[in-house]
Protein backbone atom coordinates (compact mmCIF):
# COMPACT_ATOMS: atom_id res chain seq x y z
CA UNK A 1 0.00 0.00 0.00
CA UNK A 2 2.92 2.37 0.56
CA UNK A 3 3.28 2.91 -3.21
CA UNK A 4 -0.18 4.43 -3.51
CA UNK A 5 0.09 8.08 -4.52
CA UNK A 6 -2.80 9.61 -2.61
CA UNK A 7 -1.05 10.46 0.66
CA UNK A 8 2.29 11.34 -0.93
CA UNK A 9 3.53 14.93 -0.56
CA UNK A 10 2.50 17.38 -3.26
CA UNK A 11 -0.47 17.21 -5.59
CA UNK A 12 -1.60 15.49 -8.77
CA UNK A 13 -0.35 16.73 -12.14
CA UNK A 14 -2.20 15.75 -15.32
CA UNK A 15 -0.08 14.63 -18.26
CA UNK A 16 -0.01 12.72 -21.53
CA UNK A 17 2.98 10.44 -22.09
CA UNK A 18 2.52 9.37 -25.73
CA UNK A 19 2.16 12.03 -28.43
CA UNK A 20 3.27 12.48 -32.04
CA UNK A 21 3.99 15.50 -34.22
CA UNK A 22 5.23 16.26 -37.73
CA UNK A 23 8.68 15.19 -36.56
CA UNK A 24 7.38 11.69 -37.40
CA UNK A 25 3.87 10.63 -38.45
CA UNK A 26 1.83 13.25 -36.59
CA UNK A 27 -0.11 15.91 -38.48
CA UNK A 28 0.58 18.98 -36.31
CA UNK A 29 3.98 20.54 -35.65
CA UNK A 30 5.60 20.22 -32.20
CA UNK A 31 4.70 23.73 -31.05
CA UNK A 32 1.01 23.33 -31.90
CA UNK A 33 0.90 19.80 -30.49
CA UNK A 34 2.30 20.92 -27.14
CA UNK A 35 0.07 24.01 -27.16
CA UNK A 36 -3.07 21.88 -27.40
CA UNK A 37 -2.21 20.12 -24.16
CA UNK A 38 -1.16 23.33 -22.44
CA UNK A 39 -4.42 25.04 -23.46
CA UNK A 40 -6.66 22.13 -22.47
CA UNK A 41 -5.91 21.74 -18.81
CA UNK A 42 -2.81 19.54 -18.85
CA UNK A 43 0.17 20.22 -16.63
CA UNK A 44 2.70 18.40 -18.83
CA UNK A 45 3.12 16.41 -22.02
CA UNK A 46 5.80 14.16 -23.49
CA UNK A 47 6.37 14.48 -27.23
CA UNK A 48 7.32 10.93 -28.28
CA UNK A 49 7.89 10.81 -32.02
CA UNK A 50 9.00 7.59 -33.70
CA UNK A 51 12.72 7.10 -33.15
CA UNK A 52 13.55 5.46 -36.48
CA UNK A 53 15.88 6.26 -39.42
CA UNK A 54 12.95 7.21 -41.66
CA UNK A 55 12.36 10.33 -39.54
CA UNK A 56 15.97 10.97 -38.56
CA UNK A 57 15.70 9.53 -35.04
CA UNK A 58 13.89 12.60 -33.64
CA UNK A 59 14.12 13.55 -29.99
CA UNK A 60 12.56 17.00 -30.00
CA UNK A 61 13.84 19.61 -27.60
CA UNK A 62 10.61 20.95 -26.08
CA UNK A 63 12.24 23.00 -23.33
CA UNK A 64 11.30 26.26 -25.07
CA UNK A 65 7.60 25.25 -24.85
CA UNK A 66 7.66 25.18 -21.06
CA UNK A 67 5.91 28.08 -19.39
CA UNK A 68 4.46 29.05 -16.05
CA UNK A 69 2.42 26.14 -14.76
CA UNK A 70 3.16 23.87 -17.72
CA UNK A 71 6.14 21.68 -18.53
CA UNK A 72 7.31 19.00 -20.97
CA UNK A 73 9.16 15.71 -20.77
CA UNK A 74 11.74 14.84 -23.41
CA UNK A 75 10.82 11.55 -25.01
CA UNK A 76 10.50 9.25 -28.00
CA UNK A 77 8.81 6.07 -29.15
CA UNK A 78 11.63 3.57 -29.58
CA UNK A 79 11.71 0.79 -32.15
CA UNK A 80 13.93 -2.25 -32.63
CA UNK A 81 13.51 -5.82 -33.87
CA UNK A 82 11.52 -7.97 -33.20
CA UNK A 83 8.39 -9.26 -31.46
CA UNK A 84 7.14 -12.84 -31.62
CA UNK A 85 4.82 -11.99 -34.51
CA UNK A 86 7.61 -10.25 -36.39
CA UNK A 87 6.86 -6.57 -35.74
CA UNK A 88 9.20 -3.84 -34.59
CA UNK A 89 8.87 -3.06 -30.91
CA UNK A 90 6.98 0.06 -29.79
CA UNK A 91 8.47 1.27 -26.51
CA UNK A 92 7.72 4.74 -25.17
CA UNK A 93 10.34 6.49 -23.06
CA UNK A 94 9.64 9.76 -21.22
CA UNK A 95 12.53 11.60 -19.63
CA UNK A 96 15.22 10.71 -22.16
CA UNK A 97 18.40 12.72 -22.59
CA UNK A 98 18.47 14.70 -25.83
CA UNK A 99 21.57 12.80 -26.94
CA UNK A 100 20.03 9.33 -26.55
CA UNK A 101 21.73 7.28 -29.26
CA UNK A 102 20.03 5.32 -32.05
CA UNK A 103 20.19 1.57 -31.79
CA UNK A 104 23.23 -0.30 -32.94
CA UNK A 105 22.84 -3.25 -35.34
CA UNK A 106 21.63 -6.25 -33.39
CA UNK A 107 20.13 -4.29 -30.48
CA UNK A 108 16.77 -5.77 -29.51
CA UNK A 109 13.69 -4.02 -28.17
CA UNK A 110 14.26 -5.22 -24.60
CA UNK A 111 17.90 -4.07 -24.80
CA UNK A 112 16.86 -0.66 -26.09
CA UNK A 113 14.31 -0.38 -23.28
CA UNK A 114 17.01 -1.24 -20.74
CA UNK A 115 19.28 1.45 -22.18
CA UNK A 116 16.44 4.01 -21.95
CA UNK A 117 15.70 3.04 -18.35
CA UNK A 118 19.40 3.27 -17.47
CA UNK A 119 19.41 6.81 -18.88
CA UNK A 120 16.76 7.77 -16.31
CA UNK A 121 13.63 7.54 -18.46
CA UNK A 122 10.22 6.15 -17.54
CA UNK A 123 9.74 3.21 -19.93
CA UNK A 124 6.35 2.02 -21.21
CA UNK A 125 5.40 -0.99 -23.31
CA UNK A 126 3.06 0.71 -25.79
CA UNK A 127 -0.38 -0.55 -26.92
CA UNK A 128 0.18 -4.32 -26.48
CA UNK A 129 -3.24 -5.22 -27.87
CA UNK A 130 -2.85 -3.07 -30.99
CA UNK A 131 0.04 -5.01 -32.50
CA UNK A 132 -0.33 -8.44 -31.01
CA UNK A 133 2.24 -8.54 -28.25
CA UNK A 134 2.28 -11.80 -26.35
CA UNK A 135 2.70 -12.06 -22.62
CA UNK A 136 6.14 -13.51 -23.31
CA UNK A 137 7.00 -10.43 -25.37
CA UNK A 138 6.12 -8.09 -22.52
CA UNK A 139 7.89 -10.31 -19.98
CA UNK A 140 11.07 -9.96 -22.00
CA UNK A 141 11.08 -6.16 -21.55
CA UNK A 142 12.18 -6.47 -17.97
CA UNK A 143 13.30 -2.84 -17.77
CA UNK A 144 9.79 -1.49 -18.48
CA UNK A 145 8.11 0.36 -15.64
CA UNK A 146 4.58 0.19 -17.08
CA UNK A 147 2.43 -0.94 -19.94
CA UNK A 148 -0.42 0.97 -21.53
CA UNK A 149 -3.58 -0.44 -20.00
CA UNK A 150 -5.40 1.98 -22.31
CA UNK A 151 -4.24 3.58 -25.57
CA UNK A 152 -6.74 6.13 -26.86
CA UNK A 153 -5.81 6.10 -30.54
CA UNK A 154 -5.86 2.29 -30.71
CA UNK A 155 -9.26 2.22 -29.00
CA UNK A 156 -10.66 4.93 -31.23
CA UNK A 157 -9.50 3.54 -34.56
CA UNK A 158 -9.32 -0.23 -34.05
CA UNK A 159 -11.11 -1.15 -30.79
CA UNK A 160 -7.75 -2.45 -29.58
CA UNK A 161 -6.99 -0.02 -26.81
CA UNK A 162 -7.31 -2.18 -23.68
CA UNK A 163 -4.55 -4.38 -22.24
CA UNK A 164 -5.74 -5.17 -18.74
CA UNK A 165 -5.71 -8.90 -19.40
CA UNK A 166 -2.00 -8.87 -20.25
CA UNK A 167 -1.32 -6.93 -17.05
CA UNK A 168 -3.10 -9.52 -14.93
CA UNK A 169 -1.37 -12.47 -16.60
CA UNK A 170 2.02 -10.82 -16.12
CA UNK A 171 1.36 -10.22 -12.43
CA UNK A 172 0.09 -13.77 -11.95
CA UNK A 173 3.52 -14.89 -13.21
CA UNK A 174 5.27 -12.76 -10.62
CA UNK A 175 6.07 -9.63 -12.64
CA UNK A 176 5.61 -6.31 -10.89
CA UNK A 177 4.66 -3.67 -13.45
CA UNK A 178 2.46 -0.58 -13.42
CA UNK A 179 -0.08 0.64 -15.96
CA UNK A 180 -0.77 3.95 -17.65
CA UNK A 181 -3.30 5.49 -20.01
CA UNK A 182 -2.23 7.58 -23.00
CA UNK A 183 -3.54 9.29 -26.12
CA UNK A 184 -0.98 8.19 -28.72
CA UNK A 185 -2.22 11.34 -30.43
CA UNK A 186 -1.50 12.08 -34.10
CA UNK A 187 -4.00 14.94 -34.67
CA UNK A 188 -4.92 13.46 -38.05
CA UNK A 189 -8.70 13.97 -38.10
CA UNK A 190 -10.01 17.11 -36.35
CA UNK A 191 -13.56 15.75 -36.49
CA UNK A 192 -12.41 12.47 -34.89
CA UNK A 193 -9.96 13.60 -32.22
CA UNK A 194 -7.39 11.18 -30.83
CA UNK A 195 -6.24 13.59 -28.10
CA UNK A 196 -7.65 14.11 -24.63
CA UNK A 197 -8.67 10.45 -24.37
CA UNK A 198 -6.43 8.99 -21.66
CA UNK A 199 -3.80 10.36 -19.32
CA UNK A 200 -1.97 9.92 -16.03
CA UNK A 201 -2.35 11.85 -12.80
CA UNK A 202 1.12 11.98 -11.22
CA UNK A 203 1.65 12.82 -7.57
CA UNK A 204 4.70 15.03 -7.07
CA UNK A 205 5.70 18.06 -5.04
CA UNK A 206 6.29 20.18 -8.11
CA UNK A 207 5.52 20.20 -11.81
CA UNK A 208 9.14 19.71 -12.72
CA UNK A 209 10.42 17.17 -15.28
CA UNK A 210 12.81 15.51 -12.85
CA UNK A 211 10.19 15.27 -10.09
CA UNK A 212 7.55 13.93 -12.49
CA UNK A 213 9.81 11.22 -13.93
CA UNK A 214 10.93 10.16 -10.45
CA UNK A 215 7.29 9.90 -9.36
CA UNK A 216 6.38 7.91 -12.47
CA UNK A 217 9.25 5.47 -11.97
CA UNK A 218 8.17 5.06 -8.32
CA UNK A 219 4.57 4.28 -9.34
CA UNK A 220 3.09 7.40 -7.74
CA UNK A 221 0.32 7.90 -10.29
CA UNK A 222 -2.95 6.54 -11.59
CA UNK A 223 -4.40 6.27 -15.09
CA UNK A 224 -7.72 7.68 -16.26
CA UNK A 225 -10.07 8.50 -19.10
CA UNK A 226 -11.71 11.15 -16.92
CA UNK A 227 -12.90 9.91 -13.50
CA UNK A 228 -10.85 11.02 -10.52
CA UNK A 229 -9.47 8.73 -7.85
CA UNK A 230 -9.20 10.73 -4.64
CA UNK A 231 -8.05 8.09 -2.17
CA UNK A 232 -7.69 4.34 -1.72
CA UNK A 233 -7.20 2.88 1.74
CA UNK A 234 -7.38 -0.51 3.46
CA UNK A 235 -9.69 -0.40 6.47
CA UNK A 236 -9.65 -3.76 8.22
CA UNK A 237 -11.18 -6.28 5.84
CA UNK A 238 -12.32 -3.68 3.32
CA UNK A 239 -10.82 -1.37 0.75
CA UNK A 240 -12.31 2.12 0.73
CA UNK A 241 -12.31 3.94 -2.61
CA UNK A 242 -12.98 7.69 -2.71
CA UNK A 243 -13.60 9.12 -6.16
CA UNK A 244 -15.50 11.51 -8.33
CA UNK A 245 -19.10 10.26 -8.87
CA UNK A 246 -19.09 6.83 -10.55
CA UNK A 247 -21.53 4.00 -11.16
CA UNK A 248 -19.19 1.03 -10.71
CA UNK A 249 -16.20 0.16 -8.55
CA UNK A 250 -14.36 -3.04 -9.44
CA UNK A 251 -11.67 -4.56 -7.25
CA UNK A 252 -9.86 -7.32 -9.12
CA UNK A 253 -6.95 -9.54 -8.21
CA UNK A 254 -6.31 -11.95 -11.04
CA UNK A 255 -7.80 -15.34 -11.68
CA UNK A 256 -11.41 -15.39 -10.49
CA UNK A 257 -11.02 -12.80 -7.75
CA UNK A 258 -13.39 -9.89 -8.27
CA UNK A 259 -15.66 -7.78 -6.13
CA UNK A 260 -17.91 -5.12 -7.67
CA UNK A 261 -20.14 -2.42 -6.27
CA UNK A 262 -22.77 -0.64 -8.36
CA UNK A 263 -24.78 2.49 -7.69
CA UNK A 264 -25.62 6.03 -8.70
CA UNK A 265 -23.00 8.69 -8.01
CA UNK A 266 -20.82 6.54 -5.81
CA UNK A 267 -18.12 8.69 -4.19
CA UNK A 268 -17.01 6.62 -1.18
CA UNK A 269 -17.26 2.90 -1.76
CA UNK A 270 -16.39 0.08 0.63
CA UNK A 271 -15.51 -3.27 -0.90
CA UNK A 272 -14.76 -6.43 1.14
CA UNK A 273 -11.38 -8.11 0.67
CA UNK A 274 -12.17 -11.65 1.81
CA UNK A 275 -11.97 -13.10 -1.69
CA UNK A 276 -8.48 -11.67 -2.17
CA UNK A 277 -7.13 -12.99 1.11
CA UNK A 278 -8.72 -16.43 1.11
CA UNK A 279 -10.26 -17.26 -2.24
CA UNK A 280 -12.93 -19.83 -2.98
CA UNK A 281 -10.80 -22.13 -5.15
CA UNK A 282 -7.34 -23.63 -4.92
CA UNK A 283 -5.02 -21.44 -6.98
CA UNK A 284 -1.37 -20.64 -7.38
CA UNK A 285 -0.30 -18.48 -4.40
CA UNK A 286 0.86 -15.70 -6.74
CA UNK A 287 -2.72 -15.18 -7.91
CA UNK A 288 -4.42 -13.04 -5.32
CA UNK A 289 -1.18 -11.47 -4.09
CA UNK A 290 -2.37 -8.13 -5.41
CA UNK A 291 -5.45 -6.16 -6.23
CA UNK A 292 -6.17 -3.29 -8.54
CA UNK A 293 -9.14 -0.97 -8.73
CA UNK A 294 -11.13 0.21 -11.74
CA UNK A 295 -13.86 2.83 -11.48
CA UNK A 296 -16.40 3.54 -14.21
CA UNK A 297 -18.57 6.68 -14.52
CA UNK A 298 -21.98 7.19 -16.11
CA UNK A 299 -20.38 7.78 -19.53
CA UNK A 300 -18.43 4.52 -19.37
CA UNK A 301 -15.14 6.34 -18.76
CA UNK A 302 -12.70 4.54 -16.49
CA UNK A 303 -9.80 5.13 -14.14
CA UNK A 304 -7.33 2.53 -12.88
CA UNK A 305 -5.01 2.27 -9.91
CA UNK A 306 -1.65 0.66 -10.30
CA UNK A 307 -1.48 -2.84 -8.77
CA UNK A 308 -1.56 -2.82 -4.97
CA UNK A 309 0.67 -5.59 -3.57
CA UNK A 310 -0.83 -7.43 -0.61
CA UNK A 311 2.24 -9.40 0.42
Amino acid sequence: MNRLPFAKPGRFWRGNLHTHSTRSDGHVDPAETVAWYRDNGYDFVALTDHFVPRYGHPITDTVSFRSGGFTTLIGAELHAPRTQVGNLWHIVAAGLPLDFAPSEPGETGPQMAARAAASGAFVIVAHPAYYGLTVEDVESVDAAHALEIYNGASALAYEMGDSGHILDVLISRGRRIDSCATDDAHFEYPEYPDHGLGWVEVRAEENDPRALVEALRAGHFYATEGPKLLDVAIDGDEVVVSSSPVMKVIVSGGGERYECRYGIDLTRTRVPLAVFRNGSFEVDPLVGSYLRITIVDALGKRAWTNPIWLG
